[in-house]
């Protein structure tokens, strides 16, 4: 029983916010093909977990890292870059023939489940692995974690679709991955802060919540502005 309620608490978040994203598009896309997206996000996250590893080790040769410089190298280029490719890598994969790919709101929406997918099973590793306290876990990635992978997502797929339907520009171009790299970056950085320095990590929490804040009013922005497109 208590399996089941941790894997329920692993997957409610990312599920809550899929039917959010897909309840405000003004003309909801086929649920096979959110599927399709939200199993291409599931199957990055074992590949993406092995390519972390070995990026790790070289770089870090096989210890962790030990001062904030460090923890800001993991956290991008452990973690955000490969993580953020490898999504854009799929959204691609899913869309390149999609027939319903048709609205400027469509990115953002395909984009999103990609995201859950990989922050789905991500959040159902840590809450498993947790032990007795899995509970808490869950609740500090139901409030920070998978919104900040939805609000990643967000943001490369308002690119995306910026890009395809109407600013064919080198500039846009960049940013579809540069962007989500940039924020995913920054939240891992900040988040890491504490396991080098407790005096930087007692600060860290509320610069994160805060960070966290800002990320899901840029996501809410991004997402008005393209409902708004036609």
């Amino acid at each position: 029983m208590v399996n089941v309620l941790m894997l329920v608490a692993a997957l409610l978040p990312a599920v809550l916010l899929g039917i959010y994203i897909w309840r405000r598009d003004p003309n909801p896309e086929p649920v096979r093909w959110i599927l399709w997206a939200f199993f291409a996000g599931v199957g990055l996250c074992l590949p993406v977990a092995f390519a972390e590893n070995y990026i790790s080790g070289l770089i870090f040769a096989g210890g962790e890292p030990t001062t904030l410089f460090g923890t800001t190298v993991l956290a991008f280029f452990v973690a955000a870059i490969p993580e953020e490719a490898a999504k854009l890598l799929a959204l691609w994969l899913v869309l390149r023939k999609c027939p319903y790919f048709d609205e400027h709101f469509d990115g953002i929406v395909y984009a999103a489940f990609v995201g859950l997918g990989f922050a789905a099973i991500e959040n159902v590793f840590y809450v498993l692995g947790s032990g007795e306290g899995w509970a808490s876990v869950a609740i500090m990635r139901a409030l920070l974690a998978v919104p900040g992978h939805y609000a990643f997502a967000i943001i490369m797929g308002y690119y995306y679709s910026k890009y395809h339907f109407f600013d064919h520009s080198t500039k846009t171009a960049v940013k579809v991955l540069l962007v989500p790299v940039l924020a995913h970056g920054v939240y891992d950085s900040i988040a890491m802060s504490g396991s080098v320095d407790p005096v930087a990590g007692g600060l860290s929490f509320i610069v994160l919540v805060w960070f966290c804040i800002k990320l899901q009013k840029q996501a809410r922005r991004r997402i008005a502005e393209m409902a708004a497109q036609k």
